[in-house]
């Protein structure tokens, strides 16, 4: 089925960009007058060491000028991805992000300014000055990087670079959202599809299996006739970054990107380790799958079937809605509230349309508007709780924005999951108390088995792989499509127990990793895997506690960056530096599988 054209789809369901400026003129006039602005910033140019009022002035202005360039870049970002085939939309993106290369050149000197003021004199002027402790954690970041902080003259040159940072990023997405090829299969009942990533989602998750495998072989094999381009554009982005660590003195890349949030190595190592030592419990799971739909051999294309034949559950989106209300009531009324809001004053875009970038995510970076949701909602159970999600995030967003000052409002990725997954859950409790036919809840069951494969074991597996490839760069060695297809494969081989015969992967699988457009967010993927274990914890606490418990999940919400996210998460009642909460998370994925198998 050809997707609609974005002017055939009811407004009611797309967003409003026009509620961050209200028109399109707004926002020009606002980002031809950033230039002026940001050539201020050079009256603080070697004047920040000289008082308590002069550095937090300096913060201050700085802070107004990021909620303005995020205002300009959301507003811009969004109105792209409605149709990635627009080249007016996506040159006012381009137009941003030069704004914030400007930007980055000529604020080059504070860092290494700040950086030269004693640790004693940071103190003193943090003592005298109450302004200063919007400005705590950015403060502690740069005090804790100095040996990673260069020159002026070196930052001025680094900040030059940026531009050419988001290039593959950008190719990547232009190309596999707007202008690949997509292939063309007939199904079984004579329809005729174009595979696009929409409808070959849809397709891979139908109870036929002859489709799914005909679309599968399609669909990737479409994208092997570009393994040389995907791996030259991650070639690109892998190098990037590995220029950036090794011109700021990390011993990898890693280690940059979670030193910003004090974030030890060995957190992303033991999350590796955890699931490689609980493979098995995966490898259960799979077999159980292959058990329920009844075939000799469970193959890689079988995954997003339904595991049990005749029940599939669909909604339209009124019903999704009025299941996400009633889901999330355990969370209170003034949750329940904002939530409204969300769903019923254009917050979020619905529906696929022709252009619109694939996926879903909650953008709710500008500050004084209100969060909005990018969904491709078709009508499927996973749909709903795609919808439920991402209205976590939005949650959670809404929730920092009302309680922090700007400057520390934006939660970190490493706990950004948590709220969206925490939702899930919430849903999947819901359902379970609704289904009293045995095959439909032995349905369910088996989506909340989807969820562990899908976001511990998927996301780890990818984590892993994003490891692999960055330590080749890092060794100084080639990276090629065809190099990163034979890593893929090889760790993909290993999660799914190939090997075993637990799920036998084709060779054409391995180029699944030029699907996966997070991994041109350098080492993003992890953190679904971290945040749902520390999600399944909390809303196990939340359900099973006290009003009490449940106000503390809502001052997580709200803590924004008000602390680093292991000690957030502490506050909250989950230590990640531990075993402990992987552990309870493979408990209860054991414990699903236990439920399942009584009901068989």
């Amino acid at each position: 089925m050809a997707q609609k054209e974005r002017s055939e789809i009811a407004e009611q369901y797309k967003w409003n960009v026009y509620d961050i400026y209200p028109t399109d003129e707004a926002w020009a006039k606002a980002l031809a007058g950033m230039n002026g602005k940001i050539e201020k910033l050079k009256q603080w140019q070697g004047k920040l060491g000289s008082s308590a009022a002069t550095l937090a002035d300096f913060f201050e202005y700085t802070d107004e000028l990021d909620k303005e360039l995020t205002r300009l870049s959301v507003f811009a970002s969004l109105k792209s991805d409605e149709d990635l085939g627009n080249q007016d939309n996506m040159a006012h993106t381009k137009e941003v992000e030069q704004i914030y290369v400007d930007y980055s050149q000529i604020s080059a000197f504070a860092e290494p300014e700040i950086t030269s003021i004693p640790d004693e004199t940071i103190r003193k002027f943090q003592a005298q000055e109450p302004r200063l402790n919007n400005f705590r954690m950015e403060l502690d970041r740069i005090q804790r990087a100095k040996q990673h902080i260069l020159s002026e003259k070196e930052e001025l040159l680094l900040a030059k670079t940026a531009i050419l940072g988001d290039t593959p990023s950008d190719a990547y997405s232009i190309f596999s959202d707007a202008e690949m090829p997509w292939p063309t299969i007939t199904l079984e009942n004579g329809e005729s599809v174009e595979l696009n990533q929409s409808e070959f989602s849809l397709v891979r998750a139908s109870a036929v299996r002859a489709d799914r495998e005909k679309a599968f072989f399609a669909f990737w094999n479409n994208y092997k006739r570009f393994e040389g381009t995907f791996g030259e554009l991650m070639n690109g982005n892998i190098r990037q970054g590995v220029f950036s660590a090794k011109a700021r003195n990390y011993n990898s890349v890693l280690e940059m990107r979670l030193q910003h949030n004090n974030i030890p190595t060995s957190v992303y190592m033991s999350l590796i380790e955890n699931v490689n030592k609980n493979l098995p419990t995966f490898h259960r799971y799979l077999k159980l799958k292959q058990r329920l739909m009844g075939i000799d051999t469970l193959r890689y294309y079988d995954l997003y079937a339904p595991a049990v034949q005749n029940v599939e559950l669909k909604y339209d989106y009124n019903q999704a809605k009025e299941l996400v209300r009633e889901a999330i009531k355990p969370l209170g009324d003034d949750y329940a509230k904002v939530a409204e809001r969300a769903l019923s004053e254009r917050w979020i875009d619905v529906y696929p349309n022709k252009g619109k970038a694939s996926g879903a995510y909650s953008q709710g970076s500008v500050y004084d508007v209100h969060p909005y949701i990018l969904l491709n909602y078709n009508g499927r159970y996973d749909d709903v709780s795609t919808l439920i999600h991402e209205l976590g995030h939005t949650m959670h967003s809404y929730y920092s924005v009302h309680n922090q000052p700007h400057a520390l409002c934006h939660y970190s990725i490493f706990v950004a999951e948590v709220a969206s997954t925490f939702n899930e859950a919430l849903l999947d409790d819901l359902m379970l108390t609704k289904l009293t036919d045995r095959d439909t809840k032995i349905s369910l069951l088996m989506n909340m088995l989807d969820g562990f494969k899908g976001t511990l074991f998927r996301q780890t597996q990818f984590a892993e792989f994003e490891l692999e490839m960055h330590k080749i760069v890092e060794a100084g060695q080639p990276l090629t499509g065809k190099i990163l297809s034979e890593i893929y494969g090889n760790i993909l081989r290993k999660y799914y127990g190939h090997d075993k015969g637990v799920c036998l992967i084709d060779d054409c699988v391995d180029i699944e990793w030029a699907f996966v457009p997070h991994f041109y967010m350098t080492y993003y993927v992890y953190q679904y895997s971290t945040s749902y274990v520390a999600s399944q914890a909390l809303e196990n606490i939340v359900i099973n506690g006290t009003a009490a418990d449940r106000d503390r999940y809502l001052r997580f919400l709200s803590a924004g960056d008000s602390k680093y996210p292991i000690d957030i998460l502490k506050d909250a009642g989950i230590d990640m530096t531990t075993s402990e909460p992987f552990d309870n998370a493979i408990k209860r994925m054991n414990k699903i599988m236990d439920e399942i198998e009584a009901l068989l």
